[in-house]
Order: structure tokens, then C-alpha cells, then sequence
């Protein structure tokens, strides 16, 4: 669509009328700048691209200075080629706002950029004088950019649905468009059934009535297949991690542990303990150490400095964004499913077409080498392999890249459902507000902070550049004696009930109580009762440890 929009590509009908004079700008996703010579600077790109436009030279000189500052650039002679794939990004979106265009589209732009790198395209494409079009997965920069969202969609009527506002706007739109779409769906329905034990009753008269109403019975009967059809198009992952049910109040603690690479600290000393139910976000730039923390906690890279400690026969389930796991030159079937033609997930047998088809694989994709899978298929291979394995501890490296919105809400709940512990490292911040806890920011050299939330880390960057955004969340109160006290005797609590809960378990359980509806309903409650008692021991336990 943005190719057409641009003018690179034709549509097979229709026709497309841009304004007499229209300047567009275009941004593909993949930028274009390996081949530019050696010593190319970021200056020369931009006054190349300011070329054509019958500007005077003290009028380019204003648009670089101003760009280029907005855009963060300290050195203007930097080299290209020496640019980070996140500054690479920053320079492509200048070189098409300095040209000043009508209208500028936008392809992917956070792609490769970092947290701040995001935060700064937002600020500085709210700026913008002109209007732009972009397609983008960041649901949060769509929120806080956008007074208008299209969706393509075969869901919708003609393809697409258009709602004015921002992304929370859309969603209410298009939840209660969705939910009259299906109860027109009932009402047609009902109304066609209805027309057919007319037709089947087959009355003879051939008058123009009653042509004119079978007419309208067919009609009605291919609306409600077009409304059949656009209703079962709301697909997405079916994604359901498993949790091993394991209760222990500590997964994995991490007590000074620090790590350096190339003589630089990445972070150090990090103390950082995990339990069921927990969710942490890392955050942090490019070569900051968060893939490598995450190395650290599942074993497999030992720490500089410090300890990690796991929980006895603890069960990790990593998700490498890299996508490193994979043997590209396999097959999708083989990926699926290593032996036989069965998977077993949960406790049950399912064949792998149908483990296929719950990911959005296609049969005939299923003797496909990965090798010919896009980014997003090959990321659903990996959480459908991941899926299979009962887990006590997620982590989780960007597994959001590539996947569709749909998929990333499906991806969501799942996430927020998992009872275990899991450490997330994403550029989604719509997903890290949704689903985690607290954060751990690491900057790279050797700093590591928490904080509540998103906006408290957002706050805190912008005071750093002098320039406070919303007002700093309020901090937690510390604990009081009492409830030092009671977090002290936390462990011990939980213990005691959770073998109350195994006692009211094997109660119920009892055959000499098989026959007496009474007792059993009693002790139904029992069991009730006692799990009820442990979750609350364990929130109020999560909600004392996060204050201390």
C-alpha cells in the first residue's frame, strides 16, 4: 500500500489521484545507505538529499543545522558507515523530513531503534508541519502519535476499517464494529432460515412477488456467506505457555553478580531475585547486557563477580532473538514435530498439521525448509517449540519481533497468565507496561536501576536531559516494623500453608468420603479455602518484597 501511495508501485484496479505539485516522501524499511563511499558524513547525506529542491545554499545550511540537532546528531562530520543500525535509522527518517514533503510515509520507522531512539521519533514526528503515514507494530507509538488508524483487515467490510483518534480509540471502535458484525451475523442468519423453509415449501405461482422474493433469499444468503466469511478471519497465534505448578517462594537470586566485556562493565553489582508470578522488564540500549544477563540467569555464561542460584531442578525455557536455535535447512514438519507425526502438548496428542495450523501455518508450507519462512514465521516455529516445554522460568529476548498486532495481543495474555517467573527484554512498551511489574534499566556501564514502571524509567531519562516530562511517579512507603516483621516470617507462612492445602487435598481424596455429597462439598471448600490462602500469601509476599 505504501509503495502505490508512493508512487513505486501499480494498483490491479482503481486508480490513484495525487494532488497536482504533491512532494511524498518515502521511507522502505531497510535503509539504503551501504553503499556509500568511505567518508561519507552524515551532513553530505543530508545535503544530497536536499538536492532538486531550488533551495539557496544559507537555506540548506539552516534545514542541516536544525535537522541534525533534532535529531541528536553532536557530530555533523561523523562517517555513515560507522553508524549503529539505531543512528542509521535516525539519519533516514531526516534525510525525507528535511525535504520538507506534503506527505511523508513511514515504513516500520522504530524498527532498530532503541527505547530512546523511539521516544525521540515520537516527540519529533509530533512536531512535523506536514502529514505523514505510517505502518507500525509499536502499539504505544501509534497512541501517541496518531489521530487516525486503518486497519487492513479481510475481517472488515471492503478490507479496512478507518477510526479517528488514537490507538485507544480504535480499539473500542473496533470492538463494538466487531461485536455488531456478529450479531447482524445471528439476525441474518436467522432471517435466511427463515427464507429457505419458504423456498423448500416451493409455491407454485409464478408471479412476479414471488420471483422477486427469491431474489431477495439469494441475496440475503450470499450477504450472510460474505458476513460468515469476514467473522472467521479473526485469527492470531494461539499462544498458551505451560507453567510447572512449581510453588517455591525463590526461582533464581542473583546476589553481586557482574559481568564486563572488552574491559568495558556492562552492569555490576546486580542483586536480583525472582518467584512464581513474577514479571521483569530489562531495558536498556544496544550492547548494554541484557541478552547477556539473560545468558546469565539461565546458566549458560557464568558471572565475573557474584552468584547465581537456582531453584533444584529448575525449568528454564529461553526465547533467543537471534533465532539462533533453529536449523534453517529443516523442515517446517520436522521443526514441529522432531519425531513421528504427533506432538503432546499438555498431555494430549495432537497431530502436527494441526499444531501447524494453530500458528497460521498453511499444509502445503509444512515440507518447506525454514530457510524459506519470513522473519514472523520463523518466530512462530520458535514459540510453538517452546510452547511444548513446561517452564518455571520464561526468558524472553524481543520475542515480539515480526509478529502481527493480533499475534502480539495473543502473545500478551498469555504472558500476563503465565504463573511462573519470566524476564522479558522487548521495544514493545505497549507489552512491557501490559505485562511486567517492575523494570531493570541497565546503561551499559556498569548501572542498573529499578523502577515501577515505564513512565517513572521515561521521567527519569528526560530529567537527565533537563527536560521533565509527566510528573515522577510517587515513590513506594517503606515498610514498617510490623511489616518487616511479617516479611521476615514470610517463608515460613507459605510453607505452613502449603501443607495445609496438601492436607485438605488428600482429605478430599478420602474413597471413605466418595459416596457423601455433603462431606465432599465440604471439603471441596477445604481445598478452595487453603489455595486461596496460599496466593494471598504469595501477593502479599510479592507486594512486601517489592516495598523492601
Amino acid at each position: 500500500m505504501l509503495k502505490i501511495l508512493a508512487g513505486l508501485e501499480t494498483p490491479d484496479s482503481g486508480s490513484l489521484s495525487p494532488r497536482r505539485g504533491l512532494r511524498v516522501g518515502y521511507l522502505p524499511q531497510q535503509d539504503r545507505f551501504d553503499a556509500v563511499a568511505d567518508g561519507w558524513t552524515v551532513r553530505d547525506e543530508l545535503t544530497r538529499a536536499l538536492q532538486g529542491l531550488g533551495l539557496e545554499d544559507y537555506e540548506i545550511d539552516m534545514r542541516l543545522e536544525a535537522g541534525l540537532d533534532d535529531a541528536g546528531f553532536q557530530d555533523h562530520a561523523v562517517s555513515v558507515a560507522t553508524l549503529s543500525g539505531g543512528w542509521r535509522k535516525r539519519l533516514a527518517i531526516l534525510a525525507q523530513v528535511v525535504r520538507e514533503p506534503d506527505l511523508l510515509l513511514l515504513d516500520e520507522p522504530t524498527n532498530h531503534l532503541d527505547l530512546e531512539g523511539v521516544l525521540w521519533l515520537e516527540k519529533f514526528l509530533s512536531g512535523l508541519r506536514f502529514s505523514f503515514l505510517t505502518v507500525t507494530h509499536d502499539r504505544l507509538f501509534l497512541e501517541r502519535v496518531a489521530n487516525r488508524v486503518i486497519e487492513l483487515d479481510r475481517r472488515h467490510k471492503d478490507g479496512f476499517f478507518s477510526s479517528k483518534g488514537n490507538y485507544s480509540a480504535f480499539l473500542e471502535k473496533r470492538e463494538t464494529l466487531l461485536a455488531d458484525q456478529a450479531s447482524q451475523q445471528e439476525s441474518l442468519g436467522n432471517v435466511v432460515r427463515t427464507e429457505i423453509a419458504w423456498l423448500r415449501r416451493n409455491p407454485k405461482a409464478q408471479t412476479i412477488k414471488h420471483t422477486a422474493r427469491v431474489d431477495r433469499a439469494g441475496e440475503l444468503m450470499g450477504d450472510l456467506a460474505e458476513l460468515k466469511f469476514r467473522n472467521s478471519q479473526d485469527k492470531a497465534v494461539d499462544i498458551d505457555f505451560s507453567g510447572s505448578g512449581r510453588q517455591t517462594r525463590r526461582l533464581v537470586e542473583a546476589k553481586g553478580v557482574a559481568k564486563s566485556l572488552g574491559g568495558r562493565r556492562l552492569f555490576g553489582p546486580l542483586d536480583l531475585a525472582l518467584g512464581p508470578g513474577e514479571k521483569l522488564g530489562l531495558l536498556g540500549e544496544n550492547g548494554s547486557g541484557k541478552s547477556t544477563l539473560l545468558r546469565m540467569l539461565a546458566g549458560e555464561l557464568a558471572p565475573d563477580a557474584g552468584a547465581i542460584k537456582h531453584a533444584e531442578r529448575l525449568e528454564i525455557v529461553t526465547f533467543d532473538q537471534h533465532r539462533d536455535r533453529l536449523d534453517l535447512s529443516t523442515t517446517l514438519r520436522r521443526a514441529l514435530c522432531p519425531n513421528g507425526e504427533h506432538v503432546y502438548y499438555r498431555g494430549k496428542a495432537t497431530h502436527v498439521a494441526g499444531w501447524a495450523t494453530r500458528f497460521l501455518f498453511r499444509h502445503e508450507q509444512l515440507d518447506k525448509p525454514l530457510s524459506e519462512l519470513s522473519g514472523g514465521e520463523q518466530s512462530r516455529v520458535l514459540i510453538a517449540t517452546l510452547m511444548l516445554k513446561s517452564a518455571d522460568l520464561l526468558l524472553l529476548d524481543e520475542p515480539t519481533n515480526d509478529l502481527d498486532i493480533r499475534s502480539l495481543e495473543t502473545l500478551e495474555a498469555s504472558m500476563m497468565d503465565f504463573p511462573g517467573a519470566l524476564v522479558l527484554v522487548t521495544h514493545d512498551r505497549y507489552l512491557l507496561e501490559r505485562v511486567c511489574q517492575r523494570i531493570l534499566a541497565l546503561d551499559g556501564k556498569g548501572g542498573a536501576d529499578y523502577f515501577a514502571d515505564l513512565s517513572q524509567w521515561e521521567n527519569r531519562k528526560a530529567a537527565e536531559k533537563g527536560s521533565p516530562t509527566a510528573p515522577a511517579a510517587a515513590p513506594k512507603p517503606a515498610l514498617t516494623p510490623n511489616e518487616a516483621k511479617e516479611l521476615k516470617g514470610m517463608e515460613t507462612a507459605i510453607q505452613l500453608a502449603e501443607r495445609q492445602a496438601q492436607k485438605a487435598r488428600l482429605a478430599l481424596e478420602d474413597p471413605a468420603v466418595a459416596a457423601d455429597a455433603a462431606e465432599l462439598a465440604k471439603r471441596h471448600k477445604a481445598v478452595d479455602d487453603a489455595h486461596s490462602k496460599v496466593d494471598a500469601l504469595f501477593a502479599r509476599w510479592q507486594e512486601l518484597e517489592a516495598r523492601a
